[in-house]
């Protein structure tokens, strides 16, 4: 009786969450703060709270909502005052040791002592924030403990600067060491520095270079907050700590928290932080853009050349506008609309203009309506544009923009909008309180009043009262794109563009070792300096392994549950297929999946699946335009799509099977529709329409451009998706529709010549949509609230009756052979390189698979961040363990030492078990593994283990029994056999992506990635 009583008061506390009544009034004090205003948001299931420190002025919000995953933020306004990345570096440098806990990157050592399922820290254009979410009530108060201190209070080392910021040593950092006897390539002086690398990774991608010039024209007065590595190196240690103290001060801060722990605890903490500092003169300069009322301006720059793509269409050109005051949200929330009703989907005014009459072959990235400063923007532009046609895009976009203002908007491509919103008002998903987090801290650094960006509903009315009067969205293009004043930004391809950055970088070495020479009084002198702050750098670096951490707060494995909370699915069959039900409140919303698996399916076929789903997306059908069938989805559903699934089997990692994945949303209602236009889609997409050769080609274009700068962004899971692919048949079934195979499959079918009307493939994606519906292979699952199960039934009944009921079947055949080559390298331009090495071990079932996955945590934490990020110099770096794959790896990321890397990614196996581990460093691998485990769910991913991959509550119960339960001893024994042995045995695999240079020798089998046109490339794929 008494534990019901307990949790019925439990129960009506957190309904309580949410009531106003419980609250100080306006302009009363608690705990140090005033509380300013309040506001309730019904849509929201939230009450916000906006509160300023009596003592600093700092600016704190507090929304409560009936959400058990807590978040907190502290963030600062942090305009930058130079191109040299300070707000950036110091991002970094705040978290690396404070003064209550003053050892070696208490940041990262408090990832495996927390059970929080989002850690971070940002750097945007014009403020920096540090934000988590966690549930457990005592791991918020260790990291917002943490976390205060950071920022607030950091030591900020002159090692913490020249580690994480830039600075000039020798390649190999133990060269120094070896006096003499080091080779030249390791003695050789080079620039370091993880925020360097890192930014030298990010001008990489020519995507984001041509964003960050963009911005360099348009923002002049907001510098480039990442930094540009032309500049970091003229950044100084006392910069740093000025920039410091000038900044990151609670007079200058914003601090918000959310869910549903107690306001008076969080306002106690934060207090007790604040109330050491005196209130000084907050950063409020809100920068604007050029003043464009003067007429057009015209900007070109350099870039680099896309080696995927069409080498007679590089050149990116985009034309802009500036717009009104983003504080005004009613109206930006109409420029909004009014930019998706212009660029978004294949039927808008603008791809139909500009992509679909083949002036380019994608939007550029500054495309849309930009409304994350103080003013907004307007940008149209295209990427994959030949030479002859950049003065045409201009003239063009204005003549669409005037046709649009002449005809006017379809209320029912308004009503679409309006639909997507009211749906992800109704999906609740896991990450609520961080996506709110993101929504308004723009906004509010600028000045906007916070409550005001959480009130949708007022919003939409006063927008939809301004539809009312008429002509609101043709008032806004007269008001703002109507108009000459305008700045057109290009960007050219340069054959020589990346040996201009390999020169500048040189020559700006060059001029910084002068510097120190003249300093130093001999070049000998200076290289002295250098090597020996690189060995002082080492030794500091080294204590990361010996230091006490007692300071640190952590969760335990004690506070883990034994026993998992099992989601309840049931299973059905019905309508001819296999049904798993998943009966939740969704807010009278239905999710649908379907899985239809494929036996013997040619790979012919399997690598032309990802074109087919894209195909179906853009073709139309015999009786509709691509165009109405979007306006159909957004008005109808929350999103539909098909795509590739493959999966290993939990009890044999070297088995797998494929087939074709549906997903779909809609509100119950919906439904009927929702089944009735994926159908339409799959099986009435017409591949013989007289345009859909040149719709494919556009979309094999667009999906080529740029795609050096896509892997760029993660291609460390390429690499390593790469090495994979040469051990199970998951892995190379994965990498051939998503892997750098499919990348170059793609480049190679863009490349074709323009006469080329793609029979062949057009033959292979028809047979596709033969089979994407057919046999009697197909699963469902279905997620919905009780009261629609009847309906979902019928629904699923009158789909299911109407698919082809044969098969297409597929002739008997022998797998492919999977690659035998253990190192693999692939060419691509990058100023940094990104690793994969991966290993064979066991099934998902199998035991020694609980101390694979805790082994990975270990050499992530206490070895492999520290030797390749901290000492190495790359972004990051780690192990990890695919549970279902059977696949144990490495990785490394925008990494400037890969040899360096690879031994260590050689050794870590014997380093493992040579370790003496303490308790504590088992505990932490075991608190990093269930974090993730653990971690809230959104009601649409329930059961989703289950249905796709055939992981069963017994098996995943046993599997977390043994992580929980996992020794010192049987980490050491798989180390030794899994990896150690499995490496002496020649099982692993390897692939580095980047430049190539004189180490890629013979050992390597290398894979150019450079294409030309070919007819029969579908059939060429290995």
């Amino acid at each position: 009786m008494l534990r019901n009583a307990a949790n019925a008061a439990k129960g009506a506390a957190k309904k309580a969450v949410t009531e106003l009544s419980q609250y100080p009034k306006p302009g009363e004090k608690v705990h140090g703060f005033t509380l300013l205003r309040t506001k309730h948001v019904p849509e929201l299931e939230l009450t916000a709270l906006h509160l300023k420190h009596d003592k600093t002025g700092a600016d704190y919000l507090h929304i409560a909502r009936d959400d058990s995953n807590n978040v907190f933020s502290i963030g600062f306004k942090t305009n930058p005052p130079d191109d040299t990345g300070v707000p950036h570096i110091l991002e970094h440098t705040t978290l690396c040791g404070s003064e209550k806990y003053p050892i070696r990157d208490p940041f990262f050592k408090m990832l495996p002592r927390s059970l929080s399922n989002y850690m971070n820290a940002m750097t945007s254009t014009d403020h920096t924030f540090y934000p988590f979410a966690t549930t457990n009530e005592q791991d918020y108060q260790n990291l917002m403990s943490v976390y205060l201190d950071a920022t607030l209070n950091p030591l900020l080392k002159k090692t913490d600067f020249t580690q994480e910021g830039w600075r000039i040593g020798p390649e190999n950092p133990r060269a120094a060491e070896q006096a003499g006897d080091a080779k030249p390539e390791d003695s050789k002086l080079v620039f370091k520095g993880v925020v360097y690398n890192e930014m030298k990774g990010q001008m990489s991608d020519a995507g984001y270079l041509f964003y960050i010039r963009f911005q360099d024209h348009i923002f002049p007065d907001i510098n480039n907050s990442g930094g540009d590595p032309q500049k970091i190196t003229d950044l100084t240690y006392e910069q740093l700590k000025k920039y410091h103290a000038d900044h990151y001060h609670p007079s200058n801060a914003k601090l918000l928290t959310y869910g549903d722990m107690p306001l008076a605890d969080h306002l106690r903490e934060i207090d007790a932080q604040l109330a050491a500092f005196e209130k000084i003169e907050a950063d409020i300069d809100t920068k604007r853009p050029i003043d464009l009322s003067g007429g057009p301006r015209n900007v070109t720059l350099f870039g680099p050349v896309d080696p995927l793509a069409d080498p007679d269409k590089q050149y990116k050109t985009s034309v802009s506008w500036i717009t009104g005051d983003t504080s005004d949200i009613v109206e930006s929330f109409g420029m909004s609309i009014l930019a998706n009703l212009l660029t978004d989907g294949y039927g808008s005014p603008l791809y139909r203009g500009l992509i679909e009459s083949g002036l380019g072959t994608d939007y550029s990235p500054n495309s849309g309506y930009d409304s994350h400063t103080a003013t907004g923007i307007f940008s149209v532009g295209l990427t994959g544009v030949q030479e002859s046609d950049v003065e045409k895009i201009k003239p063009e976009v204005q003549k669409i923009l005037q046709d649009v203002r002449q005809k006017g908007f379809d209320r029912s491509k308004i009503d679409g909008y309006m639909h997507q919103l009211e749906l992800s008002l109704k999906h609740k998903t896991a990450s609520f309180g961080m996506g709110l987090v993101h929504r308004i801290k723009s906004p509010w650094f600028r000045g906007t009043d916070p409550l005001d960006s959480l009130a949708w509903n007022e919003v939409i009315d006063a927008f939809e009262a301004n539809m009312a009067k008429g002509g609101y969205l043709e008032g806004l293009m007269d008001k703002y794109l109507l108009n000459d004043n305008t700045m057109t930004f290009t960007m050219a391809p340069s054959q020589t563009y990346g040996a201009d950055v390999a020169k500048e970088e040189d020559e700006r070495l060059a001029a910084k070792i002068m510097e120190a020479t003249q300093e130093a009084g001999s070049e000998t002198d200076a290289r002295k300096f250098f090597e020996q702050r690189e060995l002082e750098l080492l030794e500091e670096q080294g204590k990361t392994n010996t230091e006490d951490l007692s300071c640190l707060p952590t969760v335990y494995v004690r506070d883990i549950p034994r026993q998992k909370e099992t989601v309840s699915v049931r299973d059905e069959v019905a309508h001819s297929t296999n049904i798993q039900w998943r009966e939740a409140p969704t807010n009278g919303l239905t999710y649908f999946r379907a899985i239809n698996t494929l036996e013997n399916l040619p790979d012919e076929l399997r690598v032309l699946i990802p074109l087919f789903t894209d195909s179906i997306m853009r073709l139309g059908t015999k009786d509709l335009t691509m165009e109405q069938i979007e306006d159909l989805i957004k008005l109808k559903t929350g999103g539909i799509s098909v795509g590739y699934h493959s999966t290993s089997s939990p009890t044999d990692f070297r088995q797998a099977t494929e087939g074709i994945s549906l997903y779909g949303m809609a509100l119950d209602r919906n439904v009927p529709e929702m089944y009735n236009l994926l159908q339409k889609l799959i099986l009435e997409t017409n591949f013989d329409s007289p345009e859909a050769p040149k719709q494919i080609r556009q979309l094999l274009e667009a999906s080529s451009d740029g795609v050096v700068s896509a892997i760029a962004s993660s291609g460390h899971s390429y690499a390593y998706k790469a090495a994979e692919a040469g051990l199970t048949r998951d892995a190379w079934l994965g990498e051939q529709v998503s892997g750098l195979t499919q990348v170059k499959l793609t480049a190679e079918l863009a490349g074709r010549p323009e006469t080329d009307r793609y029979e062949d493939v057009i033959s292979k994606l028809k047979q596709i949509q033969q089979f994407a519906l057919a046999g009697s292979n197909m699963r469902v699952a279905l997620t919905c609230g009780a009261d629609s199960v009847a309906a979902n039934s019928n629904a699923l009944a009158s789909f299911m009756s109407a698919r082809p009921s044969e098969a297409l079947k597929f002739p008997d055949s022998q797998p492919s052979a999977l690659p035998r080559d253990i190192k693999a390298f692939y060419p691509l331009p990058y100023q940094v390189y990104y690793g994969g090495f991966a290993i064979p071990t066991v099934s998902y079932t199998h035991e020694h698979g609980a101390p694979l996955q805790v082994l990975s945590q270990l050499l992530t934490n206490k070895h492999l961040h520290h030797e390749i990020r901290e000492k190495g110099g790359a972004y990051g770096g780690g192990a990890y363990m695919k549970g279902l794959d059977g696949l144990f790896g490495f990785y490394s990321y925008r990494d400037p030492n890969p040899q360096n890397t690879l031994n260590i990614m050689r050794n870590a196996g014997r380093w493992a078990v040579d370790k003496k581990f303490a308790d504590q460093d088992l505990e932490e691998a075991k608190i990093s593994l269930f974090k993730n485990i653990d971690a809230p769910k959104s009601i649409n991913t329930e059961g989703m283990d289950r249905f796709r991959h055939g992981l069963s509550d017994e098996m995943k119960q046993r599997r977390r029994e043994q992580m929980l339960d996992v020794s010192k001893e049987q980490i050491r024994n798989v180390a030794q056999k899994y990896i150690v042995e499995a490496i002496e045995k020649g099982q692993e695999r390897i692939a580095f992506l980047g430049e190539r240079k004189e180490w890629v020798d013979d050992s390597w089998s290398v894979r150019e990635m450079n294409v030309s046109g070919s007819a029969s490339a579908a059939d060429e794929v290995d």
